[in-house]
């Protein structure tokens, strides 16, 4: 494993390519708050698989992205025992630029419950 962390999120664990993300913005079920819209989609797998849309119009700045980024994936390999069995790939609101690491943590942790009911309550606002 040379130049691999133990931390970092495995290649399986991620969603790599333009068809993957397609796949889950065409047919996902959506969760959305003031910080993020999060789809989720089933992927027949037994493991989740993230991806990220961290959108440099919504933060313009690259320490502000790296940032989002750097709480959903801890947010993520935290809960994806979990979320076993879905694509997810979250995307970042105006918001997120100027909520606090918790803040977006704690966002996450909603988001992630609502994806594992299956949406039946996705879209729920905060």
């Amino acid at each position: 494993m040379a130049g691999s962390s133990p931390y970092r999120l495995q290649k399986e664990k991620r969603l790599l390519n333009a068809a993957a993300f397609g796949r889950v913005f065409k047919k996902a079920t959506r969760s959305r708050d003031k910080w993020f819209t999060v789809l989720c989609i089933d992927n027949n797998m037994d493991i989740a698989r993230l991806g990220l849309a961290i959108s440099k119009k919504n933060c313009r700045q690259a320490t502000g992205r790296n940032r989002i980024k750097r709480v959903v994936r801890e947010s993520f390999r935290q809960h994806q025992a979990e979320l076993a069995g879905l694509d997810v790939v979250v995307i970042n609101q105006p918001a997120a630029r100027s909520a606090g690491n918790q803040q977006l943590f704690d966002s996450m942790g909603g988001h992630w419950r609502r994806c594992q009911q299956g949406g039946s309550d996705a879209g729920a606002q905060e």
